[in-house]
């Protein structure tokens, strides 16, 4: 049995969920509302205030779906409540971001700057002098998606450490070439 699969979730008090035909489901909260099509083999039931996510056998793709299934009910459930935040961070001189209107736009030492479009429920949050900057929504795929767009305009590279890269991520530095002998 999946471990995650069979797990109940809880659903806070101000989010509700429907359950409608063809198996779509619609998760509304504060943040705003997802739906999903779940898979026709996997059924989700919801009792007492949490959501069940059941299969009908032990076969590899059901089990699979199971555990999918509940893992992306889950983060809809997460992002309606509470929503979801990358934070991006700039290293290197001139290094900048900018808001401009609601388009983010980036500095990172091209001969232009690059102005991104937010896709709709994505939001972007710029502090500290343009060099950390925040990307907010209640989708968590769209969330990663975005990010790691923005990440790929200027990956951060091993010898200085220039680049945009996420907050938590470690950057493994390179030596670089050695000095000539005397």
């Amino acid at each position: 049995m999946s471990r995650i699969g069979k797990q109940p979730i809880t659903l806070p008090s101000k989010v509700e969920v429907t359950l409608g035909a063809d198996n779509h489901l619609m998760v509304k909260g504060p943040k705003g509302q997802l739906s999903l099509r779940v898979h026709p083999t996997i059924t989700v039931k919801k009792e007492d205030g949490k959501l069940i996510v059941e299969r009908p056998n032990d076969e590899r793709q059901t089990r699979a779906l199971h555990g999918l299934t509940r893992a992306l009910v889950q983060n809809m459930v997460t992002g309606v409540s509470t929503g979801y935040r990358r934070t991006l961070m700039l290293e290197g001189t001139g290094y900048r971001v900018e808001l401009k209107g609601k388009n983010l736009v980036v500095y990172v030492g091209y001969s232009h700057p690059i102005e991104v479009p937010p896709p709709e429920g994505i939001t972007f949050v710029v502090e500290e002098r343009g060099l950390v900057f925040h990307i907010d929504g209640i989708d968590k795929q769209l969330v990663g998606q975005v990010a790691a767009n923005i990440r790929a305009l200027r990956p951060p590279e091993p010898y200085h450490g220039k680049g945009i890269r996420y907050k938590d991520e470690v950057i493994r530095r390179k030596a670089g070439k050695a000095g000539k002998g005397k």
